[in-house]
């Protein structure tokens, strides 16, 4: 039996890539409550990424690719920041207050993982579940729901979040802590337990 042939690094940057999209978007739509400037956002990174950063070792990827992630939402916001001061100054009130304010729907975004064997009954309430919680990590503070999504969702430990986050690991551990409590508090009154 001959080895399978490995990988090429374009191929492995690709396979990175496709790995991350989806959960970036879905932090990111978070982050800005826009989809459309979301997926600007992640692919931007994604392009930085590879400009930057593909002649990387692959396990430094995921670490660049956060901290990547996490300025350009930064950015993001430098720039709605600036923009809505010109409105302002332009005196154009509504347009700047509805740029601010994005129609983004959670349960619109959520795609069912694999359903397998799983009933309709039981899909339509893992779905509605899943929704709530969604809607509960979206209503936490910017910093703990970033922290909260790094160390759970991206699965980075402390010393990763930290670094992407640019903070001190203590204090990914009062953002974490404290979003896990506030989830827990939010959906135990929503009659979800986990």
């Amino acid at each position: 039996m001959t080895p399978l042939p490995s990988p090429t690094p374009e191929e492995e940057l690709d396979d990175f890539l496709r790995s991350v999209e989806r959960r970036a978007f879905k932090r990111t739509v978070y982050a800005v409550r826009d989809e459309d400037a979301a997926l600007d956002i992640v692919q931007d990174s994604m392009i930085r990424l590879v400009q930057s950063y593909a002649d990387r070792p692959a396990n430094e990827w995921p670490m660049l690719f956060q901290r990547i992630l996490s300025n350009a939402t930064l950015d993001w916001f430098r720039r709605q920041k600036v923009r809505n001061a010109v409105f302002t100054n332009i005196g154009d009130l509504e347009a700047a207050a509805g740029d601010g304010d994005g129609d983004f729907d959670l349960l619109e975004a959520l795609t069912a993982q694999d359903g397998g064997t799983e009933g309709a009954d039981d899909a339509a309430a893992r779905t509605e579940a899943l929704g709530q919680i969604e809607e509960e990590i979206a209503k936490l503070p910017a910093r703990q729901r970033e922290a909260f999504l790094l160390r759970y969702w991206e699965e980075l430990d402390v010393a990763e979040t930290a670094a992407a986050m640019g903070c001190s690991e203590g204090s990914v551990k009062t953002h974490c802590s404290r979003a896990v409590q506030a989830l827990a508090k939010a959906l135990q009154l929503r009659g979800i337990t986990l």
